[in-house]
C-alpha cells in the first residue's frame, strides 16, 4: 500500500507534525466522506472552510490532515501536514492517488468564454467516428467512449477529474477532451494534469462577480497556457484580440486559427443557412450541419487540432461534415404548420447572445420577426445584465425578458437590471414576464408564420434553479409543445 510520502510527491510542504510513512486508504476534501485511515484536505471555500471540520474528519478516522494552518488541538497518531495552498496540494495529491492517469493518454483542454462545450464535444464526436477510444469531460456530460456519467460543474474537482481519467485509462481511452473553466484554473482543479494540447476559443464579458476585473479573468485563462509543457501544442483564435496574449511566454508549440486574420489555419464561410455551414478550410470545401460564424471558428479549431495530431485530412473533413450540433447550442426546430423556427441556445453572456442574434439576422430574409426570450442567472455577474438587455433589444424585433436560473435572487429584480440596458428607441419592443414558461408561451402566441423565436440562456439545461431547488424545465420541450398547441 502507498504511504503519505508517496501521495505528497510535488506538494510544497511547510511543516509536518507526525509520520509520513503511514499507509492510507482514501483521499477526501469533504469531511462527511472521511473513513478509517483516510486523508482529509482542508479547503477554504466561498461558503465554508474545511479547517472548521478537521476535528470531524479525525473523529471519523482520518489518519492525516493537510491544512494551511495547524489546529490548536492535535491528536496522537494523526499526521498533520501544513502547506501554503491546500487546493494546489489537493490537485497534486489527487493525481498521485490515481498514479498520474493524465500522463497515460492524450489530454486536450479547451478554454475560453464561449465555445468550450461545442469544441470539446465536436472533437469527441470526430475522434470517435475516426475509430479512436475517447473520453469527454464537459459541462453537458462526462463520457467514456459512449458510456455517460453525470456532471454539474464545467471543471469538476481534482479528485473527480483524476478518478474519471483513471477510469478512461482502464477503458483503453487514447484521447480525452476537457473543458477548462476560469474557475477551474483559479481554484487549481486542473493543476497537476498532463495536458498535451490546449485550445483558446475567445474571451468576452463573464464571471466578473468572481474575478472582479476583466484583466484578472483574462490572466487566469492565460495561466493555463503558461503551465503547458514544451512538448504540448497551444492553439489560439487569432481573430480574438486576446488570442496572441494567451501565447505570450507559453513554452508549448504555438499555432493560430482565424477567419479574418493571417493564421496557420484559415476558413472562409461560403454559405450560412439554417441547414448548416458551407466552409472552405485551408483550401478544402466542406458542408457541415452546424450553423453560424461562431461555429465556423469552433469547427476550425477542431480541424486544426485533428491536423496537428496527424489525423488523415480527407478522413477528418469527411467526418467533420457529419458532426452533429451540440445539445442546446443553436438547437433548431421548425413547426410544420406555421413554419415558425425555434432556436434554443445556451447564450448567457453578452458576446454569445450577440453572436447568435447576428447569425439569425444574417440568415433571415427580413420578411419575418425575430422574437427573443432571455434572462440572466441569479447570484452571478450582475454587470453583464444591462448589456444582455441592450443586445437583445438591438438585434430583435420583439424581446421578452424573463427568469433564467434565479437561484436566491428575486426574478423581478434581475429583470430590472436587464431592462436598464435597453435604449430608449427600443423600449416599446420589450415585455417582461418573470415566469419563464409563460414567457415562452407568449412568444409562441405572438409569433406569426415564418417568424423566428430565440430562447437564450439555458440551452442544454433541463432544470431551473430556484431557492436551492432544481425544478424540471426544458426550453426545447416547452417551445415545441406550445408551437404545436397554437398551430392555426
Amino acid at each position: 500500500m502507498n504511504t503519505l510520502k508517496d501521495i505528497l510527491y510535488k506538494v510544497s510542504i511547510e511543516a509536518v507534525d507526525g509520520s509520513t510513512n503511514q499507509s492510507y486508504t482514501n483521499l477526501h476534501f469533504d469531511s462527511r466522506k472521511v473513513g478509517l485511515n483516510d486523508i482529509f484536505v482542508a479547503i477554504r471555500g466561498t461558503k465554508s472552510d474545511g479547517h472548521d471540520y478537521i476535528k470531524n474528519a479525525v473523529d471519523q478516522g482520518a489518519i492525516a490532515v493537510v491544512c494551511e494552518e495547524f489546529p490548536e488541538l492535535k491528536i496522537n497518531g494523526v499526521t498533520y501536514i501544513k502547506v501554503n495552498d491546500t487546493r494546489e496540494a489537493l490537485a497534486y495529491m489527487a493525481s498521485n492517488f490515481y498514479d498520474n492517469p493524465s500522463s497515460k493518454l492524450k489530454l486536450i483542454g479547451v478554454t475560453g468564454t464561449n465555445g468550450k462545450t461545442t469544441v470539446t464535444t465536436l472533437l469527441y464526436q470526430l475522434f470517435l467516428k475516426l475509430g479512436y477510444p475517447v473520453g469527454l469531460i464537459s459541462t453537458v456530460r462526462i463520457l467514456i467512449n459512449e458510456e455517460e456519467f453525470p456532471t454539474r460543474l464545467t471543471t469538476p474537482d481534482s479528485i473527480t477529474i483524476n478518478q474519471h481519467i483513471n477510469q478512461m485509462c482502464d477503458a483503453g481511452v487514447e484521447y480525452v477532451f476537457m473543458e477548462v473553466s476560469s474557475h477551474g484554473i483559479d481554484q487549481k482543479r486542473s493543476l497537476g494534469l498532463d495536458f498535451d494540447a490546449a485550445i483558446f476559443t475567445n474571451l468576452s464579458h463573464d464571471h466578473l462577480d468572481y474575478h472582479k476585473t476583466f484583466e484578472a479573468y483574462r490572466d487566469v485563462k492565460k495561466r493555463f497556457f503558461d503551465q503547458l509543457k514544451k512538448s504540448a501544442i497551444a492553439i489560439t483564435n487569432r481573430d480574438d484580440k486576446n488570442g496572441n496574449y494567451m501565447l505570450q511566454n507559453c513554452k508549448a508549440k504555438t499555432y493560430t486559427y482565424a477567419l479574418k486574420s493571417y493564421a496557420d489555419y484559415k476558413a472562409k464561410i461560403i454559405e450560412n443557412s439554417f441547414s448548416g455551414l458551407h466552409l472552405k478550410m485551408n483550401d478544402r470545401e466542406v458542408w457541415t450541419k452546424v450553423i453560424g460564424e461562431f461555429n465556423a471558428y469552433n469547427l476550425l479549431a477542431v480541424y486544426a487540432l485533428a491536423h496537428l495530431f496527424d489525423l488523415d485530412e480527407l478522413e477528418s473533413l469527411k467526418f467533420i461534415s457529419q458532426l452533429q450540433p451540440v445539445d442546446g447550442r443553436f438547437e433548431h426546430f421548425k413547426s410544420q404548420t406555421e413554419n415558425i423556427s425555434a432556436i434554443v441556445d445556451y447564450a448567457h453572456t453578452p458576446d454569445a447572445l450577440k453572436n447568435v442574434l447576428q447569425t439569425i439576422n444574417s440568415i433571415r430574409t427580413k420578411n419575418e420577426n425575430v422574437i427573443t426570450v432571455v434572462g440572466c442567472g441569479g447570484n452571478r455577474d450582475k454587470t453583464k445584465r444591462p448589456k444582455m438587455g441592450q443586445i437583445a433589444a438591438h438585434y430583435s424585433d420583439q424581446v421578452i425578458f424573463t427568469s433564467d436560473n434565479p437561484r436566491d435572487e428575486d426574478p423581478d429584480e434581475i429583470i430590472k437590471d436587464i431592462e436598464k440596458g435597453v435604449e430608449a428607441q427600443h423600449q416599446q419592443k420589450t415585455l417582461s414576464i418573470a415566469h419563464r414558461k409563460e414567457a415562452i408561451k407568449t412568444a409562441c402566441k405572438i409569433a406569426k408564420p415564418n417568424d423566428i423565436i430565440l430562447i437564450a440562456g439555458k440551452g442544454h439545461e433541463t432544470y431551473q434553479e430556484i431557492k436551492g431547488e432544481r425544478k424540471d424545465f426544458d426550453d426545447m420541450e416547452i417551445v415545441k409543445s406550445y408551437l404545436n398547441q397554437f398551430k392555426k
